[in-house]
């Protein structure tokens, strides 16, 4: 960005860099854009939205339909965790019962983001389709970013680990976006994910990705031909001065990054540590999210998967959270061996406990051939975990290879024909599957979104997620920390606490920090002097998260997409140790009563 230590009130002096990529004729345009309004200067998914509004799509494999790559006022900033990459369209697997896909935005660590701001470029557009594979290079130049299409061919068909290696063996010092087999499959597979490329991977050779999983933005660059972006830029060398050096502590040892630390260094244990409290409540999603009385959730906790394996804290760049929970094979004298997966709560969850395996070695396996094709955990995980229930209930007219919960082998088979593009009828979605089977009522979703491993029995927020459902509205644990089932509670945490979720992706840094406003403004200023005071970055939030409502209304989404699977209302669990409160009554007030505050807004947007 330019100009970003003129007048803080002047928001249009401040510039950031935009790049358009046009596939069809192969041309490419660098343009420098006065920011309209504190959003753009933040940026992240607020920019991207704000594009998607002013487009007419009906469809997500159209030319019309964007991808927009967008970072944050902190991305590749010296504000530890400062390096989220943001990659937004319409999603090929949201979608309105009219049928029209929803806007969509997936976030990724890892050091490409900084790598491309450091280039001079904020913000990339493809337009278009290209007739053939390309990979996207960007390099920096002291005149400004050197920015050409390169032809592809040589890596179709590598998974992303391997794309990311052979361009590390050719592109040296650079990091890298890339797409594996499922986003080349694009038309079978609408959950293909973008892989971006960590230090330690590049470091170690293991396959250590950070995802941007959510809504097929992986599949969106499978079908605009794009297997790959470049990041091509020197690391600036910043001297951190006194407030950052604090700011920076109080984010590796303060109460935001807790959950995420090690237990050594007063955390937590990571997002896998959710096995333990949520399994004394006997809310960890199990054969497809219906735990039964004796659930199996304690033997996935880490406790006893160290017994037989080496569990390592491992972070991104200069990052001292160290949230990943990385696993290897155990060697005879107790050293580390093989890496085989990263266990993070989701994708251990729903390809493991919640598909009726129960068993860390072949967790790790599933877990491992979903990065190598590429594929978002949660929406494959989810979509298998109906096959299986289907399965179950339809004993005399099972689909596809009859697999059920437990059959490792099946189960494995069936993750390995979707990310070749070999089975559409998972590669889809669950929504669409569980609708040509006219069996929707165990299909876990919403709005075509896979959920994550929380229980909608447990979180009527999912409903006003415009993104992922439990990163785009922060309800997803209340009710095993409070246990407050009053309407009034759930209003409230709605419409004036879960969706400011989504600030961090405008900013930048990463939800792990979970910085208060006080010290995220005061970062902010510290680092550009800008002068943003609480109540805007407030503000500012919530327009964004209003236009992504918005959309949603533009694209068709109505009553009749809002609301839950029918088993929750009608086969309650008793085998839940929470209260049993949502029923099609609750709901239905509840929707009324949030819309009462989100519709005035919403048509505020409109004008």
């Amino acid at each position: 960005m330019k100009n970003i230590h003129s007048d803080s009130s002047n928001f249009e002096a401040i510039k950031y860099q935009q790049c358009v990529v046009n596939l069809d004729s192969a041309t490419i345009k660098i343009h420098e854009i006065s920011c309209k309004n504190l959003e753009d200067v933040l940026g992240g998914f607020g920019r991207a939205y704000r594009i998607l509004s002013e487009r007419n799509v009906d469809t997500a494999y159209s030319k019309n339909n964007p991808l927009i790559v967008s970072t944050g006022l902190l991305t590749g900033t010296s504000i530890m965790t400062g390096l989220r990459t943001y990659f937004s369209s319409y999603s090929p697997l949201k979608t309105s019962n009219k049928g029209l896909p929803g806007a969509m935005w997936s976030a990724a660590s890892g050091k490409f983001g900084s790598k491309l701001r450091w280039c001079g470029i904020d913000e990339i557009i493809f337009e278009g389709r290209s007739e053939s594979p390309v990979i996207l290079h960007v390099k920096q130049n002291d005149d400004g970013a050197v920015i050409n299409l390169i032809p592809a061919e040589q890596y179709i068909r590598l998974s992303c680990h391997e794309k990311i290696i052979a361009l590390r063996n050719k592109f040296d010092d650079c990091h890298f976006a890339v797409i594996g087999e499922a986003g080349e499959n694009y038309e079978n597979c609408y959950f293909g994910a973008i892989g971006c490329s960590t230090e330690n991977l590049m470091k170690s050779d293991d396959d250590k990705c950070r995802w941007a999983g959510r809504g097929g933005m992986g599949s969106i660059m499978g079908y605009k031909n794009i297997l790959g972006i470049i990041a091509d830029s020197r690391d600036p060398k910043n001297k951190l001065n006194k407030q950052i050096k604090e700011l920076n502590k109080f984010i590796t040892t303060g109460p935001g990054s807790r959950k995420y630390r090690e237990i050594k260094k007063g955390g937590l244990g990571g997002t896998w540590s959710n096995y333990e409290p949520l399994g004394k409540l006997n809310i960890v999603p199990e054969n497809n999210f219906r735990p039964p009385a004796k659930n199996n959730a304690k033997l996935m906790l880490r406790e006893h998967i160290e017994n037989d394996f080496l569990v390592k804290a491992e972070n991104c760049y200069r990052c001292a959270i160290a949230c990943h929970k990385n696993i290897y094979e155990k060697d005879i004298d107790g050293s580390r061996g093989k890496f085989l997966a990263k266990f993070d709560y989701e994708p251990l969850n729903l390809l493991s406990t919640n598909i009726g395996i129960h068993d860390a070695s072949k967790a790790a396996d599933l877990i491992s051939i979903c990065d190598k094709y590429g594929m978002d955990s949660i929406s494959l995980g989810v979509t298998i975990a109906y096959v299986l229930d289907y399965n179950v209930r339809n004993p005399k007219a099972t689909i596809l290879n009859g697999a059920q919960f437990g059959d490792f082998d099946k189960v494995r088979d069936l993750i390995i024909d979707t990310g070749k593009g070999q089975c559409h009828f998972i590669g889809l979605g669950v929504k669409r599957l569980s609708e040509s089977l006219q069996q929707t009522n165990f299909a876990m979703h919403v709005k075509g979104l896979e959920l994550p491993s929380y229980l909608p029995e447990t979180n009527p927020g999912y409903l006003w997620a415009i993104a992922g459902g439990h990163m785009s509205m922060q309800t997803y644990g209340l009710l095993a920390a409070d246990g407050n089932t009053s309407i009034d509670y759930w209003v409230e945490a709605i419409v004036d606490k879960g969706l400011y979720m989504v600030r961090d992706d405008l900013t930048g840094i990463c939800k792990f920090a979970n910085l208060d406003n006080k010290r995220l403004v005061d970062g902010i200023e510290q680092l550009t002097e800008i002068t943003i005071s609480e109540s805007e970055i407030r503000e500012t939030v919530r327009n964004a998260f209003i236009r992504g409502l918005w959309l949603e209304r533009k694209q068709g989404f109505d009553n009749t997409d809002y609301v839950l699977p029918d088993d929750v209302y009608d086969r309650p669990n008793s085998n839940l140790k929470t209260a049993s409160f949502i029923t099609i009554e609750f709901i239905e007030e509840l929707k009324q009563r949030v819309s009462k505050y989100f519709d005035i807004e919403v048509d505020k947007i409109c004008v």
